[in-house]
């Protein structure tokens, strides 16, 4: 539940409402989110977190960061840290809890609702003091992907629970295609 005149706040995990998303089999409009919360209440903040890989020549997700940077969400981005596993696989580390937990409790004397776009328990605690604190919290993500990617302890927690599938209609997209590489298209032409 929303009222207009709360003062609101996002907090959007992005690599989590990335996977919640396409686990639906859709893409977020960040415009249409931004937009959708607006008409809900007063968005003072939409705050985006993401790790990016530095020393990648091109990142597949450097266009939405500079998108959303200049179309009104606060940016908090650190460089992920690059490893390899036991088996020889490269793997990507960036964890953004920490920035997210000390934004939100700064914020939280300054917004009545803070609505937080992650299913990660880790965040639970969060919540906890935040409600502490009389600020309400709603939890987008889902529990209709298999296995659901919310932890059921962080949806027991929030004041409210928004299922990310029944904003797909407002928010949401179809996922894009793809790109093709040039080569691939000259030797279908073949």
């Amino acid at each position: 539940m929303f009222y207009k005149d709360e003062r609101l706040a996002l907090f959007i995990d992005g690599s989590n409402l990335y996977a919640a998303a396409k686990a639906l089999g859709f893409d977020i409009d960040y415009k249409l989110l931004r937009q959708e919360f607006m008409r809900r209440g007063k968005l003072l903040r939409a705050f985006y977190y993401t790790a990016l890989l530095e020393n990648d020549d091109y990142s597949p997700i450097r266009p939405l960061v500079d998108w959303l940077h200049y179309n009104g969400f606060t940016m908090v981005t650190k460089p992920a840290k690059e490893y390899t596993d036991s088996q020889g696989r490269r793997k990507v580390k960036g964890n953004m809890d920490i920035e997210l937990t000390v934004n939100a409790m700064e914020l939280a004397p300054r917004v009545d609702h803070i609505v937080l776009f992650s299913g990660d328990g880790d965040f639970k605690p969060l919540v906890e003091s935040l409600q502490r604190q009389g600020v309400r919290v709603s939890v987008v993500s889902t529990i209709r992907s298999q296995p659901p990617m919310i932890a059921d302890e962080l949806r027991r927690q929030a004041d409210n629970f928004i299922e990310l599938d029944e904003l797909r209609e407002v928010i949401g997209r179809p996922p894009r295609e793809p790109r093709v590489e040039r080569e691939d298209i000259a030797i279908e032409a073949k």
